[in-house]
């Protein structure tokens, strides 16, 4: 518990920061955090981030990653985003012939799921801040408050396991009572910055980005029991990996994302 606590205080310290401050520093901080977490998927596939597949699905993420400030250049002087992953994935496919199907179109697709899992989630890290900081908070905040609520709930009241199969230990009390915990926090938020339109609509996406970003967490641990992993990487000592800190985050960006131009229409 108390490495825990110091690994949390010690990341928050260097996190925050750079959330903070935001511009070119935040962006090659979350190209970092991005590319860490490549590196914990390929890892669990047995695929080294140093070999030809690794490479391509890096640089095919970095460009992902390009905020829509730099957009322009980039489509100005090479390619769009789209023709250049789908370069990427023609490559990817070449290799499969290349190596005889020693790297085959299973392996294509893992690659091409986790970069895109990857850069979309990330990507909406940098596009969210770069637009309002109270949003990032929101999110984050959100996040543990959910975690929180649903770890206290679930061992207080927890009967029922929400899915024993990939999370032994969560329960569906404690799910429902993390997006009761999120709402509550989500209208105190609202009160001191009034970052949405109105109540009704922070609720309603507090619900929604409260359930996605558990559903996030759930995705992460099955297919870590699909490969039969505890941690996705031991960066964080006591906290696993990149993936496993990010998880929920890689879920609820993009939906706010959307759900934001659904309550603007």
């Amino acid at each position: 518990m108390k490495q825990r606590i110091l690994t949390a205080v010690i990341a928050a310290a260097l996190f925050l920061p750079f959330v903070i401050y935001g511009k070119l520093p935040f962006t090659i901080f979350v190209y970092l955090l991005a590319s860490i977490g490549l590196y914990e998927l390929l890892r669990m596939k047995k695929i080294s981030l140093a070999s030809f597949p690794g490479f391509i699905s890096l640089l095919i993420l970095w460009v992902l990653l390009i905020p829509n400030s730099y957009i322009s250049l980039i489509n100005d002087l090479i390619f769009s985003k789209a023709e250049f992953a789908l370069l990427g994935l023609l490559l990817l496919l070449t290799y499969t012939v290349l190596t005889k199907n020693k790297f085959t179109f299973d392996d294509v697709g893992f690659v091409v799921i986790a970069v895109f899992y990857l850069g979309i989630g990330f990507y909406f890290f940098i596009e969210t801040r770069n637009i309002e900081l109270n949003l990032v908070f929101y999110a984050l905040i959100l996040i543990w408050v959910t975690d929180s609520g649903a770890y206290f709930v679930g061992r207080s009241l927890g009967k029922n396991k929400l899915w024993p199969e990939i999370s032994p230990n969560k329960t569906i009390e404690g799910a429902l009572g993390g997006v009761v915990f999120a709402a509550i926090f989500a209208c105190i938020y609202q009160y001191f910055t009034n970052v949405f339109d109105n109540y009704v609509i922070v609720i309603i996406m507090t619900v929604f980005l409260s359930i996605f970003g558990q559903i996030g967490d759930l995705v992460e641990s099955a297919f870590k029991r699909h490969y039969q992993v505890k941690d996705s990487g031991t960066i964080l000592p006591g906290h696993g990996g990149i993936l496993d800190r990010f998880d929920s985050l890689l879920f609820v960006l993009p939906l706010m994302h959307f759900l934001s131009i659904l309550f603007s229409l």
